[in-house]
């Protein structure tokens, strides 16, 4: 869950306004078969599949919680409680279900609210097969090494500012030109890396390995160390199990709030006891990496 107001993401945390919770069902229960779906597809699948899901269950309008609560005159808006009726009813659901609209029936009468809820899909699960080329890495000083015979002033006089920035450095000790070559090599090596894993798959917005491999970050900066992770509330230590990519704010539709919710990463910590059962949701931990300045 997060908050999609974007000064929430400047909060000062590891987690900044997001929350994960975990809920996990025995094999034997209400809501799903105990025998996976088939593999195979059906024998006549239809032509276009809808790429946006809706769910069955009635849910809020505003916060997607389930909705017993549906709106007296249009009988077709849900809601989790009289305060996020009247919510939606001063935000514009009076007009435009419509005064005179017999039972609100136009599919118009009810908008969605996409500044409360985020649009929901289909997620495709497949296993990593990385193809990396035989030779991925360059040499930064062989990407910069080229001498630059323009004639254009223009150029010139930024060649010679250049220049002049690079006898400033020079009045730095060596100490300290050393720390800060080796934090930009590093930098740019750890997110080169990102690159690279990613490019095998641009399109993932999700990586799956709980227990295994670690998650790949974007930058050098903010990695949490072993003390940083809680222990789950059951006494056990909590383990990487998935990241979520920052590919996914390209379907999330949150620029259309003028102000855009942002992230490299985020990284989700869970129980390796597997603790609780049933219909109880148990909150885990949720780590959040931005994009390094430089990259």
């Amino acid at each position: 869950f997060a908050c999609r107001g974007a000064a929430c993401y400047r909060l000062p945390g590891p987690r900044g306004p997001l929350c994960v919770f975990r809920n996990q069902l025995p094999r034997r229960n209400d809501t799903y078969s105990e025998e996976p779906p088939p593999e195979e597809p059906p024998p006549h699948p239809p032509s276009s599949p809808p790429s946006r899901l809706r769910s069955g269950a009635a849910l809020c309008r505003l916060c997607g919680c389930l909705g017993p609560r549906v709106c007296g005159r249009c009988r077709r808006a849900a809601y989790c409680g009289p305060e996020h009726q009247a919510l939606d009813w001063r935000r514009g659901h009076r007009r435009a279900r419509g005064e005179g609209a017999p039972g609100g029936d136009s599919a118009d009468a009810i908008p969605e609210h996409n500044e409360f809820l985020f649009p929901e899909y289909e997620i495709l699960i497949e296993p990593e097969e990385p193809e990396f080329p035989a030779d991925s890495s360059v040499d930064p000083e062989d990407e910069q090494g080229a001498v630059d015979t323009s004639e254009d002033p223009k150029e010139q006089e930024e060649l010679r500012a250049t220049g002049s920035a690079g006898e400033a450095f020079q009045s730095l000790d060596e100490e300290t030109l050393e720390a800060m070559a080796k934090h930009e090599t590093e930098e740019d090596k750890i997110f080169q890396m990102f690159k690279e894993r990613v490019a095998a798959e641009p399109e993932q917005i999700i990586r799956y390995c709980r227990g295994g491999e670690g998650p790949i970050w974007v930058s050098g900066e903010n990695i949490p160390e072993e003390k940083d992770i809680p222990d789950c509330s059951c006494g056990a230590k909590r383990i990487f199990e998935f990241q979520i990519m920052p590919q996914l704010l390209n379907h999330l539709q949150v620029d259309s709030l003028g102000e855009s919710i942002d992230w490299g990463t985020l990284v989700v910590y869970t129980c390796a006891d597997n603790c609780g059962e049933g219909n109880e949701y148990l909150e885990e931990f949720i780590w959040k990496q931005d994009f390094s300045a430089g990259s």
